[in-house]
């Protein structure tokens, strides 16, 4: 499911999902310009891999410092591709402003961070060997949807359905259930990662969960009187 639209009427203008918007946009575009081994240097220095902290031998050899732990943050704002860096910034900017909105502005940019953080430790600490470099803002992103679920359970959401990956199917659903949903999706693809490696696409599903579960510790801590959304109009 793809989410197009939410019901939830913003207050505030959503600077700081347009500021991250802005910057891994412009992040990409600059990872573009590079060659493969400019490419490779960059992401030596600031994407996540594991082995750096866990694999000193591996480490030293490959001329990376163990004690640099500056990849668990700026990770979160490289991507892969263009459709890795467009579904994360559409989504982002479909629950994240009425997150930004809930949680004012500082608080919002310090959410979004921890949810990313706390992604970042989960996929090391089960892949502790591995040397595959991870970008994304995924595990960032999982924590605004839990957040949002949590938060405006009844928002109508339209969603698009891929019917039989040909025939494009556009329904409305309440957050919870599109939450729910993709909870769900992320647990049944880390388990075919898992138990058929390969079958996973190569996705860092369990930091995806990581960043889903900080995201519902981080409301209840950081905002945890509940509230109900105001409509925008019908959908």
């Amino acid at each position: 499911m793809f989410p197009l639209r939410d019901s939830v009427f913003c207050k505030t203008a959503p600077i700081i999902v347009l500021g991250i918007i802005a910057l891994n946009a412009g992040l990409f575009l600059y990872e573009k310009t590079l060659d493969p081994f400019e490419m490779r240097v960059l992401l030596s220095k600031y994407a996540l891999i594991p082995a750096r902290q866990f694999d000193l031998r591996w480490a030293f050899g490959m001329g990376l410092d163990p004690t640099d732990y500056k990849s668990f943050f700026t990770c979160m704002f490289l991507h892969s591709g263009w459709f890795h860096v467009i579904l994360n910034m559409w989504t982002l900017w479909i629950f994240g402003c009425a997150m930004e909105d809930r949680l004012g502005h500082v608080r919002f940019i310090v959410f979004y961070v921890l949810c990313g953080l706390a992604a970042s430790i989960v996929h090391t600490m089960l892949n502790p060997q591995s040397i595959v470099p991870v970008v994304g803002a995924s595990g960032a992103v999982a924590g605004v949807i839990s957040a949002y679920g949590f938060t405006y359970p009844r928002a109508r959401l339209t969603v698009l359905v891929p019917l039989f990956c040909i025939i494009p199917l556009f329904i409305e659903i309440p957050a919870v259930i599109f939450a729910i949903f993709w909870f769900l999706m992320q647990i049944l693809q880390g388990s075919l990662e898992l138990y058929a490696p390969g079958l996973g696409g190569g996705v860092a599903w369990w930091a995806h969960l990581g960043g889903f579960f900080s995201g519902i510790v981080l409301l209840w801590l950081m905002a945890p009187e509940p509230v109900e959304p105001e409509p925008m109009g019908e959908l």
